[in-house]
């Protein structure tokens, strides 16, 4: 186990009606005038808008709005959103929705702390030092980014997604999470979801480090909740307990606790953020396809750790790693297609894939080579891109 400095400081108000307490939690931060925002279609359609700015009137506080933010979220918005908070005095941000949202808003919060271009800090030009205090009302659990210090952003010109992280600077003061306001996802929404918190886990539970049997244990547990869980979820959306452990198993999934003591991979991020970022792709659906192809590759090159998983995780019996490995990956695969994943690039939607460009953005973006866990040299990439095929 490598040393390790852990702080989760933002405060997680968890539970039914919890939307209630948002106006009194901004105020708390010592916000009195906030920029507000959202994806605006389903957030002000159910009404939660509307009782978000309830509690923000009750408490006094000023606001603003930012609406429209897309799945994949662009530099685009953060401008805007910049330019606003630099124009109106605002002192605060409130996310309500999703990752792609809660990721627009730290990035503006950082940038309109900094005099030169945010995009600075994503390409690695500058570090972040401040932002602007962040809160959190969750409606989709899967991003974790309610709990994380990062924010994934991409840039339009280059079309250059790019994942910030930081270990204090983007984390939320607090963050809402009242799991009825996941009742009405779709279906594919839930899934995808679903895939992104345990690709999260596995992102820190791929290691290089050795001897972390504490932390590989909470990542064990964590995913086999998840798995447990899904099948609730997906035959019944309003099955409250069922929401609430996906809901909190998301959170767990990403503010850090699953990768203490250890160096973390995050191969399959990099590769999946240049398909949504080339193809628009949902991300938690095209991490279904990747991470399997990832694992099926290391299979053969590094086996170790996708076996370990296999047997405690699945329960395969398998005494050869390589077999136990590969057995992990159809587990994995069943399980994702019992909700409804893709795993394919067709299914995906990707019907002729240009994998050079794709490995070549993933490497320049990336370096080469890449990856805590296996090192892939640019050969390697196009080997896991074609077994997504």
């Amino acid at each position: 186990m490598d040393n390790f400095t852990y702080c989760a400081p933002t405060r997680y108000i968890f539970g039914r009606d919890t939307e209630k307490e948002t106006g009194k939690m901004m105020a708390a931060t010592g916000c009195r005038k906030v920029l507000v925002v959202s994806g605006g279609g389903s957030a002000r359609r159910s009404g939660l808008l509307d009782r978000v700015f309830a509690t923000l009137d009750e408490a006094g506080i000023e606001y603003l709005e930012l609406t429209g933010v897309k799945p994949n979220p662009t530099d685009d918005r953060v401008y805007e959103g910049i330019g606003i908070v630099r124009s109106n005095g605002i002192d605060g941000l409130l996310a309500v929705g999703g990752g792609s949202v809660i990721d627009t808003a730290k990035a503006i919060a950082g940038g309109a702390c900094y005099e030169g271009d945010f995009w600075d800090f994503w390409a690695g030009k500058a570090v972040m030092e401040k932002a602007l205090p962040i809160g959190v009302v969750l409606t989709i659990p899967a991003a974790g980014s309610e709990g994380s210090g990062n924010s994934v952003i991409t840039k339009i010109e280059g079309m250059r997604k790019i994942s910030l992280r930081t270990d204090f600077a983007l984390r939320p003061k607090f963050a809402i999470l009242n799991p009825e306001l996941t009742f009405s996802l779709p279906p594919e929404q839930t899934a995808a979801g679903i895939a992104d918190m345990m690709a999260h886990i596995m992102e820190r539970y791929f290691s290089p480090t050795s001897d972390v049997e504490t932390t590989d244990r909470v990542c064990e547990g964590v995913l086999m909740a998840i798995i447990a869980e899904a099948p609730k979820v997906m035959a019944d959306p309003e099955d409250y307990q069922a929401r609430a452990n996906i809901m909190w198993a998301g959170t767990l999934a990403h503010n850090g606790v699953c990768g203490c003591g250890r160096r973390e991979d995050w191969t399959s991020h990099g590769l999946e953020h240049e398909l949504s970022a080339l193809y628009g792709v949902t991300h938690g659906a095209g991490l279904a396809v990747v991470f399997p192809a990832w694992m099926t590759f290391m299979a053969s090159h590094k086996p170790e750790k996708i076996a370990q998983l296999g047997r405690r995780v699945f329960g395969i019996e398998d005494a050869d790693d390589k077999g136990a490995a590969l057995k992990a990956v159809d587990a994995l695969r069943g399980f994702f297609r019992s909700i409804g994943l893709p795993l394919t690039l067709g299914e995906l939607g990707v019907e002729d894939p240009d994998l050079e460009t794709l490995s070549r953005k993933f490497h320049e973006n990336k370096g080469t080579p890449f990856g805590p866990y296996y090192p892939l040299q640019p050969v390697d990439t196009m080997a896991v891109y074609r077994l997504m095929r």
